[in-house]
């Protein structure tokens, strides 16, 4: 798992988006890892931090736009999902005014804007 961000000076690593994909993951399974971190070799910090018990690794680069990365893997074969938000934050205000239009339908707390799609 990996998260950009594009803002200098931002101070969460991994992002709040990043640290809920890893917890919905980490609800459905933890990864399976096929070498022990005390076999590893190399400085622990080339590892990414587990959170929830999924490796993320978080970058903070100028010029990098809001992404987040999702790698699975398995014996020969690897699944990439990614997302690139761009460099403007119209995706998130197009998700706001979705749950504008929609509040008056709701019952009790919304978390994320997936629970307010159809």
């Amino acid at each position: 798992m990996r998260g950009w961000c594009h803002r200098l000076g931002w101070i969460s690593a991994p992002s709040g988006t990043v640290r809920q994909l890893v917890k919905r993951l980490s609800d459905v399974q933890i990864p399976t890892e096929f070498v022990k971190e005390d076999e590893m070799v190399g400085p622990r910090e080339a590892r990414g931090a587990k959170v929830n018990g999924v490796r993320v690794h978080a970058l903070r680069l100028p010029g990098y736009v809001i992404a987040v990365e999702a790698i699975f893997g398995a014996h020969d074969e690897r699944l990439t999902i990614r997302h690139d938000a761009g460099a403007s934050a119209e995706p998130y205000v197009n998700g706001g005014l979705l749950a504008i239009k929609k509040v008056s339908t709701f019952k009790g707390l919304k978390r994320g804007l997936d629970s307010v799609m159809d």
